[in-house]
């Protein structure tokens, strides 16, 4: 019967496959002052040695490094060394509110992602950013 029950439920619209592709780039989403004090802690490390080591601060935002193409954060195994604690742009990709108005951003972003079923519609994917927008 579970196996019957496996087969029969419906194939997640996204589901993430810790690719790093998101990761990858040449910048970094910015973070909060909020946000660094949590990675800081987490990391066990003052928020000074965090923003001289780990982060970029700007003139209007302050971004994590990007080590060899990658977040700094990036570990080799291809997981996030602050997972528990991520920004929130980190935690909200791809389901970015600029697929909402836009389509060609729908696709680029899941040209990128292979998290998304090959099925996922434009339409479908607004919907999962308006619940992840609503907090459901």
């Amino acid at each position: 019967m579970e196996q019957y029950e496996k087969e029969c439920s419906p194939k997640p619209l996204f589901e993430c496959k810790c690719c790093g592709h998101c990761c990858h780039g040449v910048a970094t989403v910015s973070v909060t002052d909020a946000e660094q004090k949590r990675m800081a802690s987490f990391l066990g490390i003052s928020l000074e040695e965090l923003r001289h080591n780990y982060l970029v601060i700007g003139k209007g935002s302050t971004s994590m490094k990007i080590i060899n193409g990658h977040c700094i954060f990036y570990g080799e195994d291809g997981l996030c060394k602050v997972h528990p604690v991520k920004p929130f742009h980190c935690k909200r990709w791809p389901l970015h509110p600029s697929i909402l108005g836009d389509e060609a951003a729908w696709k680029a972003i899941k040209a990128d992602c292979p998290g998304f079923a090959k099925e996922t519609t434009w339409e479908q994917a607004k919907e999962l950013v308006r619940k992840q927008l609503n907090g459901s």
